[in-house]
């Protein structure tokens, strides 16, 4: 499921894109969650990561296009932004915030099939780069091969990362699920440890980035056969 925003403040045009977007889904066979806002305002208060798509207007009544951008920009690096526009001067302006292109007002079907092909790209490309979690009521995107391990503490997790620890809640055993894949590895039940960020093992212990983890009896073996699975 795709999770889309549309920001417009003219409630026609937000429908002829939903409506866009929705027959874009069905051709393809994709399923998406489209949420609509009529303005810049109604995006950046409290931003949480929880959309994989943003459609933007440029010209709002009170926070533009281009200046909510700028504000997702300093929470998410990430996201692709669309820009759409009756005057096709701004997409030079989008080049500033990153957008991943620009549609100009009235939409095409051409160029609206070539923009969906591009960004579709570019959400399935970052699905596999980034894990998000829910921080203090809102969503934040962690770049995974900046995770050095994930420890569970009661019944919260702390993702220990190169820009710092988050806390979340959560089960170490869904993390778990969901990292394997990436290269990660549990050392003990307390600990799940990105192995591209494993430098040693000495012993009972295993440095990971700055860190020493402790290796338990049980998970030894397994562990170090993913090591060096990993390394091989």
């Amino acid at each position: 499921m795709l999770r889309i925003a549309v920001i417009d403040d003219e409630p026609k045009d937000r429908e002829i894109l939903r409506k866009a977007l929705e027959q874009y889904a069905q051709e393809h066979a994709l399923a998406f969650q489209i949420t609509e806002m009529s303005d810049g305002e109604d995006i950046t208060e409290n931003y949480g990561a929880r959309f994989d798509l943003l459609f933007l207007d440029v010209e709002m009544r009170f926070q533009d296009g281009m200046s909510a951008a700028e504000q997702i920009r300093e929470l998410d690096k990430e996201v692709p932004i669309v820009f759409v526009t009756y005057n096709p001067r701004y997409a030079v302006q989008g080049y500033r915030v990153g957008a991943a292109d620009y549609l100009v007002k009235p939409l095409r079907p051409e160029e609206f099939d070539d923009c969906m092909q591009r960004v579709l790209r570019m959400v399935r490309r970052d699905e596999n780069r980034y894990v998000s979690i829910s921080e203090r009521g809102t969503t934040r995107k962690l770049d995974i091969s900046r995770i050095y391990y994930v420890e569970v503490q009661d019944h919260s997790l702390c993702y220990h990362t190169m820009d710092g620890a988050y806390e979340t809640k959560g089960a170490i055993t869904e993390v778990e699920a969901v990292l394997k894949d990436a290269g990660f590895s549990r050392c003990n039940r307390c600990y799940l440890v990105n192995l591209d960020h494993v430098s040693g093992v000495r012993g009972s212990d295993v440095l990971v980035g700055p860190e020493t983890l402790r290796i338990s009896r049980t998970r030894k073996k397994e562990f170090l056969d993913a090591l060096n699975d990993f390394m091989a």
